[in-house]
């Protein structure tokens, strides 16, 4: 593979292996994140197996930039510059990397300057000519853009309207975009929406071919332009605000005219010539927005929540990470603010990544029952317009092209009206907020200080906290995570309230949830992978202000009730109030201990873990 990357790279072969020699082997399972955008750059990867997909945008609408292959390079800007990752990648089907950290980058750097610098150069020209062809294909985009102008006219209920020529939604997006100027969040702004409606409106479209309600040349046209939405294409023309009336409609209508508009296209027709292809007799055939719009609100909400699990686990196994490297350092845990009784650093941060395990398990159960969909009910759940069978079988069609359990609900009229499942997903996310925000509140007072406070650990430094005073350094980063903690709890609050507010056979404010849901996701996924990169993994302690508090705390004390019974530590505890000594120095000057014996008792195995009485 050495050989592969080196005909692929111009990099010698030689060059290759050397740094490449104290390399590691990293297999990542299907569908994983090997590194988020924002995050810093620690190592350099060879793909030995399989491939890695490379997107951009952070905010929801991704953008495919490209797939790296076996053989490939990935991360090589960390030979170049210790900046942060310009875009994620994740695994298509799994994939084994060879890795190479920066810390065998720099001790090749300092040891063979000349090969290293050889190295670099021919990363930077294979960079260099990778920016020029972006830039050249950017220049295409642009001369096409301006290439295109006109109008054309569509109508619909209401009257005709003129819409630009080369949009690819049509007359009711139009009038979607006039009526909800409200959040300025666009559809577009929600990669996993978008794809979620394609994935409907595909599994629609097959499922209808087969009833005989489509011919084959629509449903083709239909199933590739979902297709292309699906390789990231056309999102830019899903423009209606996320917050509107209507349950939806406009939201479905939007992707109906797109999908129509580009399976005209692509069967030799203009946007806009609806008598071959219509959005509301073609693409949504044997629909309603009714079904539509839940089942693809609850179809992306579940992409969005496993990114967050995914984000979230990353942040667990970091926090373990730091439980395992403070496991030997005692300090003193604290109950209603006071001294209790020690406990290990270890242990603390071991109870966090539980509760980041907990969180992550609530999450994914609850995102279950995301997948029982109400295809087939169309206006109210009794299926009106819709061919005999066509629930069960677009629901069939819906897991195949999802690869996903979907299954058709048990009653199609109660899932039609009943936001529930949009309860307990929100309900289950605030739990998670509430978890991270407690944590983060944590990390904000063990950090606290550094002269004057608690210092028992030292957060990463981000920025200068203060425009005012020198030398100020803030928690930032726990600070926003709790935040986004806040607002998710606000979001449920909001969600709670849409859903009672379903009366009779429907629901009109999904929308609202949709957006929250959504965004809530989304933020948790971020708040989750900042926390972890910039300040988890960059956590030290401070270990003899640990132990400095431990041993002046008048909780030791307690520790020592078996040892020296209750009556001997409570005068111990009094005089130790009372003239401000050390609980440790006072032991040893009443000799009721020897140094051996207590600090036998003090060591963190002792100290954080039953043990039986002396007699």
């Amino acid at each position: 593979m050495i050989e592969t990357t080196s005909i692929a790279t111009g990099i010698d072969v030689a060059d290759l292996q050397a740094l490449t020699a104290v390399a590691q082997y990293r297999e990542y399972p299907a569908g994983a994140v090997v590194f988020h955008e924002s995050t810093p750059r620690d190592w350099f990867g060879i793909v030995l197996r399989g491939r890695i997909e490379m997107v951009t945008g952070l905010t929801g609408h991704e953008t495919e930039l490209g797939t790296v292959r076996a053989g490939g390079m990935i991360s090589e800007m960390t030979l170049l510059d210790g900046g942060t990752h310009m875009a994620t990648a994740r695994t298509a089907g799994g994939a084994v990397i060879l890795i190479v950290t920066r810390e065998a980058i720099e001790e090749l750097s300092a040891h063979e300057p000349e090969r290293y610098h050889r190295i670099v150069a021919r990363v930077a020209q294979l960079v260099a000519a990778r920016l020029q062809s972006v830039s050249s294909r950017l220049a295409e985009a642009a001369l096409a853009q301006h290439a295109v102008g006109g109008i054309r006219r569509e109508h619909d209920s209401l009257g005709e309207r003129e819409i630009p020529a080369e949009a690819y939604y049509g007359v009711q997006t139009l009038r979607a975009i006039e009526n909800f100027q409200i959040s300025g969040i666009k559809l577009r702004k929600f990669g996993h929406l978008v794809n979620a409606l394609a994935y409907v409106k595909k599994a629609a479209a097959l499922a209808n071919y087969e009833l005989g309600a489509l011919d084959v040349e629509k449903a083709e046209a239909i199933t590739l332009a979902c297709d292309e939405i699906l390789t990231g294409k056309l999102h830019g023309d899903f423009v209606v605000d996320m917050v509107q009336g209507g349950a939806g409609t406009s939201t479905n209508m939007n992707a109906n005219e797109v999908i129509a508009n580009r399976g005209l296209e692509l069967m030799g027709h203009g946007k806009g010539q609806y008598q071959f292809l219509h959005p509301n007799d073609d693409v949504n055939c044997s629909q309603s927005t009714n079904d539509v719009y839940p089942t693809a609100v609850k179809l992306g909400v579940y992409l969005s929540l496993n990114d967050a699990a995914e984000a979230m686990a990353e942040l667990q196994k970091a926090l373990q990470a730091k439980a395992a490297e403070f496991s030997d350092v005692l300090k003193m845990g604290r109950t209603q603010l006071q001294d209790a009784v020690p406990m290990t650093l270890g242990q603390e941060f071991g109870a966090y990544g539980v509760m980041v395990g907990e969180a992550i398990a609530h999450l994914r159960r609850i995102s279950e029952d995301l997948l029982v969909t109400n295809m087939g009910a169309t206006a109210i759940g009794t299926g009106i317009t819709s061919p005999p069978g066509y629930a069960e079988l677009c629901a069939a069609k819906l897991a195949d092209v999802t690869g996903l359990p979907i299954r058709s609900a048990d009653n199609l009229v109660e899932a039609t009206q009943d936001s529930g499942d949009f309860v307990a997903v929100s309900a289950t996310m605030k739990r998670a907020a509430v978890q991270l925000s407690k944590i983060c509140n944590d990390l904000r007072l063990l950090s606290m200080g550094p002269r004057a406070g608690l210092a028992e650990i030292n957060l990463p430094a981000m920025q200068p906290g203060s425009s005012i005073m020198p030398g100020k350094v803030n928690p930032v980063i726990p600070e926003v995570v709790s935040q986004v903690c806040f607002q998710l709890i606000g979001y449920d609050m909001t969600v709670t309230m849409a859903a009672e507010a379903s009366q009779l056979e429907l629901n009109m404010a999904e929308p609202i949830m949709a957006y929250d849901l959504l965004m809530g996701t989304l933020m948790l996924r971020n708040a989750a992978v900042t926390l972890t990169n910039r300040c988890i993994t960059g956590i030290t302690a401070n270990r003899e202000r640990c132990q400095e508090l431990v041993n002046n705390s008048i909780g030791l004390v307690t520790a020592l009730v078996p040892a020296l019974g209750y009556e001997v530590a409570a005068a111990i505890a009094k005089e130790a109030l009372k003239t401000g000594g050390s609980v440790y120095d006072l032991v040893l000057e009443r000799g009721v201990l020897t140094k051996a014996a207590l600090d036998e008792l003090l060591s963190p195995e002792k100290m954080t873990a039953p043990r039986a009485r002396t007699l």
